[in-house]
């Protein structure tokens, strides 16, 4: 396109062939139409002329598409397509756990930790599910984090029934995930219990998670089935959650299996998870390019209407 500049110079200079008659008739005088051709008196430089011509370089150059490089920017990093399952069942109400200096319920320890893992996560898409009796989605997949954890910090026990059907969350998890890229589908199912409720069995929820890719990372929490009293565990029972089951779950889809009796155990759990499943690292910085024939192509615009409002003896 640049190229193209002298071209109306050389269109002036070109040798014009004499004909004997005209080519085009047209309905005014052909001495008019021969003075039009040459430009007004003859003159090749008249300020009108020369304004058309600045106005076709201008042309040229918006055409030739001038850039500029911008500043350097980094690209949003690419991390993974992350479920949480949060279990909201009645047991999850058992106040036997330490947060700062006060004893608080469980689900409100699993939140302040969550919540800190979040924080964690810039990069990665994040989704929320809550389970109980039923499982249900707070947030699909976002990369808006801040939403996630506010949906997590507006749930409450019992809000989706006060029983625990694992298999239920896995499955809908396995559901949310399954057109995410494959090696980047991963749910961390956090829970107090045994699976009582729902329709699907945790193994064969499992065997669905690992038929689509998806790493299951089970997360045990809670006491030991014992009780306090002036800060001593009395009469310590059964433990009350299926460790067997969880272990087998993790085992079958490539992910672990984790136990948190307090919640410094449960903070460890996550910070190593954040280890096995880290955030992928942003890529190299690059430039932009910025368009800049506006301008030029503005200019070519002011000079040509200039031109056409010169007086004719100027042109």
């Amino acid at each position: 396109m640049l190229a193209a500049l002298p071209l109306p110079v050389l269109m002036h200079w070109w040798p014009q062939r004499n004909a004997t008659a005209a080519a085009l008739r047209v309905p005014y005088a052909a001495a008019q139409l021969q003075a039009l051709g040459a430009g007004a008196g003859g003159r090749a430089f008249g300020v009108g002329r020369v304004l058309l011509w600045l106005a076709w370089a201008c042309l040229c150059v918006a055409a030739s598409r001038p850039q500029q490089l911008g500043e350097a920017v980094t690209p949003p990093q690419q991390g993974r397509q992350m479920m949480l399952a949060v279990d909201v069942s009645g047991s999850m109400s058992e106040a036997d756990m330490l947060l700062g200096n006060r004893v608080v319920e469980r689900l409100t320890a699993a939140k302040a930790v969550l919540a800190d893992f979040l924080d964690r996560r810039a990069g990665d898409r994040v989704g929320l599910l809550i389970f109980g009796e039923r499982a249900y989605t707070l947030t699909p997949l976002t990369s808006d984090l801040a939403s996630v954890r506010q949906q997590l910090g507006d749930s409450v026990v019992g809000l989706a029934g006060r029983e625990t059907a694992i298999g239920d969350a896995i499955a809908l998890a396995v559901k949310r995930l399954r057109e995410q890229p494959q090696g980047q589908r991963v749910l961390i199912l956090l829970t107090d219990g045994v699976s009582n409720a729902g329709v699907l069995e945790p193994l064969r929820a499992a065997e669905l998670a690992k038929a689509e890719g998806v790493r299951v990372y089970t997360v045990a929490f809670g006491g030991d089935g014992g009780f306090s009293l002036f800060g001593m565990t009395i009469a310590p029972g059964e433990d009350p959650v299926d460790e067997a089951t969880l272990q087998k779950i993790a085992a079958q889809t490539g992910g672990r299996s984790f136990r948190a009796r307090n919640t410094d155990e449960l903070a460890g759990i996550y910070a190593e998870l954040q280890r096995l499943e880290p955030v992928v690292s942003a890529g190299p910085a690059v430039r932009p390019r910025i368009e800049r024939y506006a301008w030029p192509l503005a200019l070519a615009l002011l000079l040509a209407s200039l031109a056409w409002l010169l007086p004719r003896r100027w042109a």
